[in-house]
């Protein structure tokens, strides 16, 4: 793992989890283009310790949020909802993890991208739609919580966009874009943390920590970036959420998902073969 690799996957992972065209979909992409598919454990150890960076991105820009809701633990109607929206994707792991790995691995990368389009050109149609009635809530409630917690489970597909999908989630559950954007930026958080513990327990069973020491410097800077990266691209979604159309974004995945197709199609040696022709 080079200095360079670890620095492009770090600003990817920053950018891609919280801009809705998928984080895992363009780290695993990278892996393929960089050459990195035959180090699964050091691009393992790389994609865990860069989750470290966008939950920092979380914590920095909503820090207020996470005091508040410290200071009310017991008391706090956002944790509580953001117990309820990791509920579908924690059961979605537990029960579906390996079939879900089985049925959908490297080869359905392509088409992951394309389902990511179609979810982001539904949010803004349904995002106009609704706000034509007149029918969007200023406030996350239980069943923006559950709708949205089941598109997060959605997205546990490898190269489908969480925060793509919790958009959706939300906004066709009937709640404005900016307030379903920072919830879903929110629910990121536990989602990361999840995953830190289980996948950084791997890893420590695994040698983790004598491949951390191998690559210390090239993850320090992935970090660091994705950390950058993952706070800009927050503030980025904020504060233009109203005024930026999902469809650019849909067309960017498009577009990707459709190269990645057919480079898998015509048989190129860096990507896995398409899933029902491979």
């Amino acid at each position: 793992m080079t200095i360079f690799e670890a620095a492009v996957m770090g600003i990817v992972q920053g950018l891609a989890e919280f801009l809705p065209i998928s984080s895992s979909g363009h780290l695993e992409l990278c892996q393929h283009l960089f050459g990195m598919s035959d180090n699964a454990a050091s691009m393992m150890l790389l994609t865990v310790l860069l989750h470290v960076g966008t939950l920092v991105a979380v914590a920095a820009v909503f820090w207020k949020d996470w005091m508040d809701i410290l200071k009310n633990l017991f008391r706090s109607k956002t944790l509580g909802l953001l117990f309820v929206a990791s509920l579908p994707a924690l059961f979605a792991a537990v029960l579906l993890g390996d079939a879900l790995d089985a049925l959908f691995g490297s080869g359905f990368l392509g088409l992951a991208f394309l389902i990511t389009c179609l979810f982001l050109l539904l949010t803004e149609f349904a995002s106009k739609k609704m706000k034509q009635r007149a029918e969007l809530k200023e406030e996350v409630g239980l069943k923006h919580a559950v709708m949205m917690g089941i598109m997060q489970a959605v997205a546990i597909i490898p190269g489908v966009s969480r925060s793509g999908s919790t958009l959706l989630g939300g906004i066709v559950s009937g709640v404005k874009r900016e307030k379903a954007a920072k919830f879903s930026f929110m629910m990121s958080a536990p989602a990361i943390l999840g995953s830190l513990l289980v996948d950084g327990k791997d890893l420590l069973e695994n040698g983790g920590m004598q491949m951390l020491t191998e690559n210390l410097v090239p993850v320090i800077v992935g970090v660091v970036l994705a950390a950058v990266s993952g706070y800009l691209a927050i503030r980025y979604m904020l504060k233009l959420i109203n005024r930026i159309s999902f469809n650019w974004f849909a067309l960017y995945v498009g577009i990707l998902g459709i190269t990645v197709v057919v480079l898998q199609l015509s048989g190129v040696s860096f990507l896995p073969a398409f899933p029902f022709f491979g």
